[in-house]
């Protein structure tokens, strides 16, 4: 969905600081959050206090949307990585929004089954119990959109926070992985 679209429509615009909580697990959904600015993590946390990424959302894209949809709780956080601004679009505009745009409503059949084929990716990755198999096929499958020579903007640490892994693990199997020529890495950075 534009951002563009719903301004023009008069949707407001929210800001949140950086580290502001969205919505907690449990809460009870009211709208589907569109990105106009900033970046956005879900995130559920273990006993432990330790985090684990569900996703991250960044400009242009939307989230919040099944739990509005399936009348259910939210499973997880939504915090701001970075300052945001959020557009928030109640289920009633949503579903108007579905209804009057089909371009949308393929991009809302796109991004569930997208976000469907990776939960199920990392939950199989998950149960493994080798680090750098699950490593290996996250950056594969986050090197899959990118073109040949751009860089994967993603930090060690959010590798780990996927994975499920320390930090200091991501970073030893990247340099195993580089020196195997698996992967390419520019100033740091993994390039595919």
């Amino acid at each position: 969905m534009d951002i563009k679209y719903l301004t023009e429509r008069n949707f407001e615009v929210t800001r949140y600081k950086k580290g502001s909580v969205i919505y907690r697990p449990q809460q009870q959904p009211r709208y589907v959050y569109f990105v106009k600015t900033g970046e956005v993590r879900m995130v559920t946390v273990n006993d432990d206090g330790k985090e684990f990424v569900q996703g991250t959302f960044k400009s242009k894209q939307y989230f919040g949307e099944p739990a509005l949809l399936l009348k259910r709780p939210y499973l997880a956080y939504t915090i701001a990585s970075k300052d945001s601004e959020l557009i928030l679009v109640d289920e009633q505009d949503f579903l108007k929004l579905l209804d009057e745009n089909r371009a949308f409503s393929m991009d809302l059949i796109y991004t569930l089954s997208n976000r469907l084929f990776y939960k199920s990716m990392m939950l199989e990755e998950l149960g493994n119990e080798h680090a750098e198999h699950r490593l290996r096929t996250l950056i594969k499958y986050l090197c899959a959109d990118l073109d040949t020579g751009q860089v994967l903007d993603v930090t060690r640490q959010a590798l780990a926070d996927r994975c499920g892994l320390r930090v200091e693990t991501v970073i030893r199997i990247i340099k195993k992985l580089e020196d195997n020529a698996e992967i390419k890495l520019i100033k740091g950075k993994i390039v595919k």
